[in-house]
């Protein structure tokens, strides 16, 4: 019996998001990360599927048709915001981690207030080290109730709230 590997996709799981785009599109919704990933026990974060080398996320709009989805451009995505998440996960990590207080200013000049954990080395903390310490797009800011998704090359200046 032959088996069609066009159908073939790996289990899902949609997460509640609200998208940002750099025409100033801002849109709540559901995007879509794998229920399993080979570097961690549980379901892929949303930080690791906007970091995949893939330009496009699938994004479906709230009120539009179930069938309905976005191929959203990651290159346009200015942020993505989800209910608050963990920043870091493991307690051990989290321990280690130092919080930095920070604004930041995004194209289209929206502000966003917030934290970050930094886990650098005690002499390379500062939020200048946090934002150059990766080539990734995305990094994460969060709030008590928001965790933010932001790509870097929208934002147009930061600045340490300590």
């Amino acid at each position: 019996m032959a088996v069609s590997f066009t159908s073939f996709t790996l289990p899902r799981a949609a997460v509640t998001a609200h998208v940002l785009l750099t025409a100033g599109d801002s849109r709540p919704g559901q995007l879509f990360v794998s229920e399993r990933v080979p570097q961690h026990d549980g379901p892929e974060t949303v930080l690791e599927m906007l970091n995949r080398p893939e330009p496009f996320f699938a994004f479906r709009p709230d009120h539009e048709k179930k069938e309905a989805a976005l191929l959203v451009s990651k290159t346009h995505t200015v942020s993505v915001a989800v209910d608050h998440q963990a920043p870091i996960a493991d307690p051990a990590r989290l321990n280690a981690a130092k919080v930095l207080a920070l604004e930041l200013v995004l194209a289209g000049g929206s502000t966003l207030r917030g934290h970050a954990s930094v886990e650098l080395p005690p002499h390379q903390s500062r939020l200048l080290d946090y934002l150059n310490s990766s080539r990734e797009a995305f990094f994460v800011v969060w709030t008590d109730a928001t965790t933010y998704h932001v790509n870097r090359d929208h934002v147009l200046y930061a600045r340490p709230l300590d």
